[in-house]
């Protein structure tokens, strides 16, 4: 089980990257002149290749918690695990929203700010932070 505790903890670690980062090219997407379509264009390019490998992190890392958690006992524990499984909903539901976002960017329909986008792109940071505090601390 340590190899799949291990292989999880990577690829968590890698997709959080993309999520990272992923808000931040939205940021300057948001900023981006009219009339400036080639570095529109570069940048829409950089987003898709990054949701894309992004989305092919995620799907491991979701797939090891799964190993882990059903190795670990079926609905056995305390409430930190139940608060950890939401959380992780959570990300998934960024991520999916990220997809969204890129979506309207490439039809050009975003109608969002770039400040609305850094504010955006700290849902992660929180997201992990309470996430890894539930696992290491399970403070319930």
């Amino acid at each position: 089980m340590l190899w799949v505790k291990s292989l999880h903890i990577v690829f968590v670690v890698s997709w959080f990257a993309g999520l990272f980062y992923l808000p931040r090219i939205f940021v300057n997407l948001a900023m981006v002149p009219p009339g400036s379509e080639a570095e529109r264009a570069r940048l829409l390019l950089m987003a898709r290749k990054l949701l894309r490998f992004t989305t092919m992190l995620a799907v491991p890392a979701v797939g090891f918690g799964l190993w882990l958690w059903l190795g670990w006992g079926f609905g056995r524990g305390a409430g930190w695990m139940h608060a950890k499984l939401a959380l992780v909903l959570v990300v998934i539901g960024y991520h999916h929203g990220c997809a969204v976002l890129l979506r309207r960017f490439v039809a050009g329909t975003n109608r969002r700010s770039h400040r609305w986008y850094r504010w955006f792109n700290e849902l992660p940071v929180i997201l992990l932070v309470a996430i890894v505090v539930l696992v290491v601390v399970k403070p319930f």
